[in-house]
This record gives structure tokens, sequence and C-alpha cells, in this order.
């Protein structure tokens, strides 16, 4: 990638702990304030990932404060860091937002899109993408959701099998398509490359997948693989390769972030839920009876999220054992590197002309997408192999030699 050309970063929940933070954090690193620590691809040079200095951020958010604010509010940041920043943060304002109370009832909004329809709703997404890439003189746009988590739909729907029966699905307002999923085809319709750090259903609606491979917009997700998830999918293998059978896996979370409120609502906690739990039983080979996964908002803590584990295996003669975790962590902090990192693995995968799922960034998620419905790899590892090897396929072409289909 030259080193003049600008990669814009859109993000759906802007104004939020994860977003706030990864801003401010390309902010801190560009100033030389802070060093890549945390920054998974950091040292990984000469595969033609944009350059940390290159990304510029904007986005959608359902809150109208400028990110200062909201970074202040979140309080991830030092006071140290959060002054360095603030007059970068003060100038930044999120776009209105497409909203569905329908789809996560607990994040009450103030800034939400006028467009009646969901087609309109779609076309001022796509406006905004335009308007960033002009107004930023940027030379390539991605788009990463890390809005609340929605509840799920029905995805065998006959309404989300095929791109023609989605656009019809959009043009009669179909109740099942929350916003989320408009996010999503406003990218893949203009041929962007698109990550799903939620839970929420969004570019793995069927009709979408196919229609990404038209229009040729790389996809990546869902929800981000952080913490609690992250450790689980380490250690199961190593169980499974010592032959120590899990007869239970008990987990548990405590946060009080914005993203704990809205999973207290039961519909999208259960969306959560569902993908925290999909990993296990595939990285053993067995189904775990006792496997529970519970998450708890608990205002109080904030960004810094407890999670909880106790395992009970059994080993050679059938002697039980116990292992215990107990992760104090930034929620935060972890999320917000994987969302710089995604950014720019997508753009990558872009100027590589690879459309559809990229499975090599299967690392980033908890449940992640498949080209074709493929058996999807979980652990760890193996993950971060596929990954590794995947960039080294070597350097790409010069951007305009793919350029994307945004107006403008």
């Amino acid at each position: 990638m030259a080193g003049n050309e600008r990669l814009g970063v859109a993000i759906v929940g802007l104004g939020g702990a994860v977003a706030t933070t990864a801003v401010a954090g390309m902010e801190l690193l560009r100033r030389g304030l802070v060093d890549t620590r945390g920054l998974p691809l950091a040292n990984v040079k000469g595969m033609g990932l944009a350059e940390y200095d290159s990304l510029t951020f904007g986005g959608w958010d359902l809150f109208e404060e400028d990110l200062a604010k909201a970074a202040r509010n979140h309080a991830v940041l030092t006071e140290a860091q959060l002054a360095a920043v603030t007059p970068t943060l003060e100038r930044m304002r999120p776009w209105a937002a497409a909203s569905n109370a329908r789809f996560c009832k607990n994040i009450v909004d103030t800034s939400t899109k006028k467009a009646r329809s969901l087609r309109e709703q779609v076309q001022a997404i796509r406006d905004d993408l335009t308007r960033f890439k002009k107004d930023e003189q940027l030379d390539r746009v991605v788009v990463v959701n890390l809005a609340s988590t929605e509840k799920s739909v029905d995805l065998t729907r006959p309404e989300f099998a095929t791109p023609e029966s989605f656009e019809k699905a959009l043009d009669a307002n179909d109740a099942d398509i929350g916003p989320a999923m408009l996010y999503a085809y406003a990218a893949i319709v203009d041929g962007v490359p698109f990550a799903n750090f939620t839970p929420s259903v969004a570019a793995d609606v069927p009709a979408l997948l196919l229609l990404a491979k038209r229009t040729g917009a790389p996809l990546a997700g869902k929800d981000g693989k952080t913490g609690q998830t992250l450790l689980k999918t380490v250690l199961a293998p190593a169980l499974r390769d010592r032959a120590l059978h899990v007869e239970g896996w008990y987990s548990t979370n405590i946060l009080g972030n914005r993203d704990g409120e809205a999973l207290n609502d039961p519909a999208s906690k259960q969306n959560k839920l569902d993908t925290k739990g999909a990993a296990l039983d595939s990285i053993l080979g067995y189904k775990v009876q006792d496997h529970i996964v519970q998450i708890q908002y608990y205002r109080p803590r904030g960004d810094n999220k407890e999670a909880w584990d106790n395992i009970d295996v059994t080993g050679f003669l059938g002697q039980p054992m116990q292992l215990k975790l107990n992760f104090l962590c930034r929620d935060s902090i972890l999320a917000a590197p994987l969302v710089v990192e995604l950014a720019r693995t997508l753009d990558l995968a872009r100027r590589r002309g690879e459309g559809g799922v990229i499975d090599a960034l299967g690392c980033f998620f908890k449940a992640p997408m498949s080209q074709d419905g493929q058996p999807v790899e979980h652990a760890m590892a193996e993950q971060q192999r596929n990954l590794m090897t995947w960039l080294s396929k070597g350097r790409v072409p010069r951007a305009e030699h793919t350029p994307e289909r945004i107006r403008g």
C-alpha cells in the first residue's frame, strides 16, 4: 500500500466504548504517546497492510455527543491519555444512525435517521459513506459493526434466501430486517468490506452472502473473540490433546458498560450466549453436557469486565480434576485493537480482489463465518496459523486496480 493512501473506517456505534478506544488509541499512537502493544499484527511487515497512521475514522451512533464526551463517560482511557486526544475527539461527532427498538430494547436513542422506509435508510447510509470518502479524501472505506447486540431472526425465511428476495423484502419494509442488516447491505451492494464484531444478524444472511460474492465485498464476522472465549479456544485444544475429558464448563461474566446494558434484554442476551457457546463442542469433538454460559449486567464494574470459569475434567483412572480461571480484563482494551486489525485485513482482501467471507479472519471471532457452509475452525492456534498463511500470500497491486463501487 502506497504511503500516502488513506483508509476510512466507518463504525456503526462510533460513540461506544470500543470505538472511542480505537479512535483514541490510533491518535495516541500517531502522536508517539503509546507503543503498538496489544495490536496483534503490528510486527507483520511487507504484506500490504495499511499503515496505522493511514486510518481515518467516522461512523454512526444513536447518541449525539462528541467522542471526547463519549470517551470520558466510558472511562476506559487514563486522564492523561484523554487530555492528549480531547482536541481531536471533540471535533468528531457520529452521524445519525439507523434504529429499530424492536431489535435492541435497552438502548434509548437520541439521534436516528429520519428516513421512514428501509430503502430510504439504506440510501442514507450509502450517502454517508460517499460523503465520508469525499470529505476526508479517502482512497477506500471499510465498515465495522460495533453496535449493541440485537435480537436474533430466522435466517431460513425465503425472504432471506437470495439477493432478489431480500430486495423485495426491503421494499416491503419487512419487520425482520434489523439495523445491522441494513448496514451490511449498504456496504455490500457497493462492494465495500464489512465486519460484524457483534452477535447481531448482519452479513450472515444467505442473501447477503451471495450478494457479496457478486459485488466482491470482503466479509468477516461474527462477535469479536476478546476475553473468555479466547481463553476457552486456547485451553480446550490442550485438554483434548491430553485426553482429559471435559465433564462440565461453567462460564460467567459481569460487566457494566453499554454492551452489558443492552444484554439485559433477554432477546439480545440469548443471541450473545449462542455465539459464546458455539466453540467448545466443535473443538472437543463431543457435546459437553454441562456447558453453562452466563452474562450479568453489573453497573459498578463499567468496562472492567470479569470473566470466571470453572472447568471439571476427568483423567487417567477416571480421577476428577478442576481448573479455575478468573480474567479481570478491560473489555475495550481487548476489543479495540482487533477492530483496527480487521479494518486493515479486510482492506487488504479488497485490494487482492477477494470477495465474500474471508475464512482466514476467523481468529477474531467467537462464531466465525465460512464460505459456502464449510466447517469452521475454532481452535485459536490453528486459526492463527491460517491467518498468517493468508497474510503471507504477498503484496497486492496498487489500489487503483481494484476500485470500490462507492460513488464520489
